[in-house]
Order: structure tokens, then C-alpha cells, then sequence
């Protein structure tokens, strides 16, 4: 792959002893700074474990007890 004229320039600057522009970036330049658009996998685990416990299952419903007191 051919090199830029910009990388050419910074090549050029680094052999003649001048300070190289790529050191005056920041620690972020390289970093992947985008938030994340769908969950990870750990995310989908930990949103789906609470729903688990859950039972939908006919034998699993509330009933109603009514108490009486015998006088």
C-alpha cells in the first residue's frame, strides 16, 4: 500500500531529527470512543437472568384463600 504525502512529511521530519507529529496526539486518538449501539454479551445475560425466575405456567397462579373465623 503506498504511503500519504502526510506520512511521507512526518517520515521526513523524524529522520532530520525534528519533533514527530504523531507524539502530540493524545491517548484518545486511538481509542474507539463510539458508545455501543447493541448490548454485549455479558449485557443480554444479566437482563435476561432475572426473567428466568419467572413462571408462566398454568400450576403457578394466584389464588384467593379466604380465612374464616369460627365462632
Amino acid at each position: 500500500m503506498a504511503k500519504s504525502s502526510a506520512k511521507k512529511a512526518r517520515e521526513k521530519l523524524a529522520r532530520e531529527g525534528k519533533r514527530n507529529p504523531e507524539l502530540n496526539r493524545s491517548i484518545f486518538a486511538l481509542a474507539d470512543m463510539r458508545q455501543r449501539k447493541t448490548k454485549t454479551k455479558a449485557e443480554k445475560w444479566n437482563q435476561q437472568k432475572h426473567k428466568r425466575s419467572l413462571s408462566f405456567s398454568s400450576d403457578d397462579g394466584l389464588f384467593f384463600c379466604p380465612f374464616f373465623e369460627v365462632i
